[in-house]
């Protein structure tokens, strides 16, 4: 299941950093760098769990708060390098599920947002981010990937299509699920793109890519990424 993430967020440099380590999750991302945006998309867009800063450039995210508790019952996590109690308190009573004070750590930020989706219902394991097997290795949150020890450039599709299988090594993944993961949901008929990248991946990936023995294909379904090694 794809669950979808609206960021709230005015630091570019944040903002990118979210972004990649969310998608390497298995997250889709959607983004706004002001109160403006972030309010139109929370009303248009269907998310399951927003990350809302509260210094933008154009008012405080307590305003989308407080119009994301009347529209809808999303989770919440606020954001902010603010850290009064009394602030902390009046924003969680006001609905916003958690509150984490800048600067955090990736991972407690994903583990907040797991047990905030768990508590609305929707329970998630950490994602897989390491695979090993046959002399490939891959590392998500590190964005590197190895072959026989020898490091491997992918292109940045190359390596979103690698990280989607990699996420469900061992299960078969869907034509419209990877096109619609990799590529976005008005892409799920477009079959040839993933036929031209999965043999560009096997190129650079299999021993004999005309017998693959990692990327296997599952006629007239999708493709599987053998299980991993790694536990």
């Amino acid at each position: 299941m794809t669950l979808r993430v609206l960021l709230v967020e005015d630091d570019r440099e944040l903002r990118a950093t979210l972004v990649a380590a969310l998608q390497v999750e298995g997250y889709t991302l959607l983004t706004a760098a002001s109160l403006s945006e972030g309010l139109a998309l929370a009303r248009h867009a269907d998310v399951d769990l927003v990350v809302l800063d509260l210094g933008l450039p154009d008012g405080d995210g307590e305003t989308l708060l407080a119009d994301l508790r009347r529209r809808r019952g999303c989770p919440v996590l606020v954001i902010s390098a603010r850290e009064a109690e009394g602030q902390k308190i009046r924003l969680l009573d006001q609905g916003a599920d958690d509150y984490l004070v800048k600067p955090f750590g990736i991972g407690e930020l994903l583990a907040r947002m797991r047990v905030a989706l768990r508590h609305r219902g929707t329970h998630l394991r950490a994602a897989t981010t390491q695979y090993r097997a046959a002399g490939l290795e891959v590392d998500l949150n590190a964005h590197r990937v190895q072959r026989h020890g020898q490091p491997l450039h992918l292109t940045p599709t190359e390596f979103k299509l690698l990280a989607r299988l990699v996420r469900s090594a061992g299960q078969v993944v869907t034509h419209r699920q990877l096109l619609a993961d990799v590529w976005g949901a008005e892409y799920t008929e477009h079959t040839h793109y993933l036929r031209l990248y999965m043999g560009q991946l096997r190129a650079k990936l299999e021993d004999e890519p005309a017998e693959p023995r990692l990327l296997l294909t599952e006629p007239g379904v999708g493709y599987r990424l053998v299980e991993s090694e790694v536990p």
